[in-house]
């Protein structure tokens, strides 16, 4: 059960002010077609997010415990570390689907290709190398995506103007500096 709160609540936090955030606030906006855009987010990031939990799991079966401990630790902190600069709004030729798609597979398409390499996928690929455990760490960091991007589509540009970017930016780096403190706590206990 941590595997799957720690991953749902990291994700969560470090989605805030994200460029895939923006990027839901965006094709909302265009769309005009709510549902449509929360499946395409939802598929978009069971598949990315399960890859990349399996990704970590393959990972972890790679490295030594020890070894393990240190590349954590110090992701994690790398990450807490990146959750502070602000992302720059997704660049315009990503937020534009092909006319003949749909809203959902243009959402599908355009999440899945923006979040390659995001930093809620990268910590999606710890998460899944801390735990181990693929199934609790794709749930968790798929709802945590879901639970900060379904309020920016349903409450569009108003749920925007609300939120402390910079709060949620530093909230997000607390959780991973936390998460890598105690990777690299762990890595010392094996010394």
């Amino acid at each position: 059960m941590e595997a799957f709160l720690v991953s749902l609540g990291a994700v969560a936090v470090a989605e805030i002010g994200d460029k895939t955030q923006l990027l839901a606030l965006i094709l909302a906006i265009r769309f005009r077609a709510p549902l449509a855009v929360i499946a395409g987010i939802f598929a978009a990031t069971v598949a990315n997010h399960a890859l990349a939990a399996f990704a970590g799991t393959l990972v972890a079966d790679w490295l030594t415990p020890e070894i393990l401990a240190w590349v954590l630790g110090v992701s994690f902190l790398a990450m807490g570390l990146w959750a502070l600069v602000p992302d720059a709004p997704p660049l315009e030729d990503e937020t534009k689907a092909p006319s003949r798609y749909g809203p959902f597979m243009a959402t599908t398409i355009a999440f899945f290709l923006v979040e390659m390499g995001d930093k809620t996928q990268l910590a999606t690929v710890a998460l899944g190398a801390r735990y181990e455990a693929l199934a609790l760490v794709a749930f968790g960091t798929t709802l945590g995506m879901m639970a900060a991007n379904v309020p920016v589509v349903l409450f569009g540009e108003a749920a925007a103007k609300r939120v402390p970017l910079a709060l949620m930016r530093f909230a997000a780096a607390a959780i991973f500096i936390v998460l890598g403190l105690a990777g690299l706590a762990s890595a010392l206990s094996y010394s």
